[in-house]
């Protein structure tokens, strides 16, 4: 496949360009929570306790602005938000499960305990 160019980013395999989208410490850790309800930004915070509040944001940011999350801010006082999945979200679920599968084989093949 030839290289491609996407949001002035160059980009050599399409793995590459997903991973661009749904890879990194957060992105799919947050998908794989909003696979099951809505949460709210101290929910999805609280959850995810190593990251800080600047790398969950934009992590959320992005995800909203490449359509894999939905935000929802609500009109009230203090404002409430709260952030679900779409489906593009959900159909990258199927590759989150594989991965952490994977994940968990390569832990007990390397002999780390996975409770």
């Amino acid at each position: 496949m030839p290289d491609f160019v996407k949001d002035k980013r160059l980009f050599h395999t399409p793995v590459e360009f997903a991973m661009n989208k749904i890879g990194g410490t957060y992105k799919m850790p947050i998908l794989w929570r909003l696979k099951d309800k809505k949460w709210r930004f101290n929910e999805l915070q609280k959850s995810l306790s190593h990251a800080s509040d600047r790398m969950l944001s934009k992590a959320l940011k992005e995800l909203v602005e490449d359509g894999f999350v939905t935000k929802e801010v609500f009109p009230e006082v203090p404002p409430r938000v709260e952030y679900s999945i779409t489906e593009r979200g959900i159909k990258s679920i199927e590759i989150i499960d594989a991965l952490r599968n994977y994940g968990l084989d390569l832990m007990k093949d390397f002999g780390i305990d996975t409770l």
